[in-house]
């Protein structure tokens, strides 16, 4: 009996520290999204969270501990969505129109992952390059991408001159360019490209963008 107590205890232990490790990590994000790394506060998040500095800490290090724990896991929520596409059941061309579409959906409804992002690009990726699961881990976006091409290729319905890195930069851009020039667009243009009544027609045109770029012949410059 005392040892059931005892794991049942250790299990609710175990779980309590998951949820609060969790709750740091949301935090965290939201933290780090809106004011950076060196921004971002810890004892901000610890306040936010109910915890402490020294418990942060405890979970993740640091402060770069923490802040490289948020990177891996806000780039592994689309890798899973990448993962999550059942890409061997559809024909070449719906697949790729479904990874882009998927790719805007993710991007387009998950803010703090383009502003981290962005903020990664300012310090030219210092943080991210000392990941080895962020750079282990994105390259399943580019090894789905060119399980399709490929087959597409075979099958005489794309091109066979555009890589599935070229690809993944075009799906990446036009997703990202919705949320990281949100608002400068929208003071120039008057154009809210996340107001809602647009995003179906936007999500269709990069299915229709990145298909028609792949089933269109490459143009022979040289002739003319």
């Amino acid at each position: 009996m005392t040892d059931r107590l005892s794991e049942a205890s250790d299990i609710g232990q175990t779980r309590r520290a998951a949820r609060t490790r969790e709750d740091i990590l949301e935090v965290a994000t939201a933290e780090f999204a809106a004011n950076g790394y060196a921004g971002a506060r810890v004892d901000e998040i610890a306040a936010r969270t109910r915890t402490t500095k020294r418990m942060i800490y405890y979970y993740f290090g640091s402060k770069e501990g923490l802040y490289l724990t948020v990177l891996e896991r806000v780039y592994a929520q689309i890798r899973r969505v990448e993962r999550g596409i059942q890409i061997d059941e559809l024909s070449p061309e719906d697949a790729l129109r479904r990874l882009a579409e998927a790719t805007y959906d993710h991007h387009t409804t998950h803010e703090e992952f383009i502003q981290l992002v962005s903020i990664e690009n300012i310090h030219r990726a210092e943080h991210l390059r000392r990941s080895e699961t962020i750079l282990r881990e994105n390259a399943t976006a580019i090894t789905v991408l060119e399980q399709v091409i490929d087959r597409g290729v075979r099958d005489g319905v794309f091109r066979d001159d555009i890589d599935a890195l070229d690809v993944h930069m075009m799906i990446s851009a036009y997703a990202c360019f919705h949320v990281a020039n949100r608002h400068t667009f929208a003071a120039i243009f008057k154009r809210d490209m996340l107001e809602p009544a647009l995003q179906h027609s936007h999500r269709r045109l990069i299915g229709d963008m990145i298909v028609a770029t792949m089933t269109d012949r490459p143009t022979d410059l040289g002739s003319h």
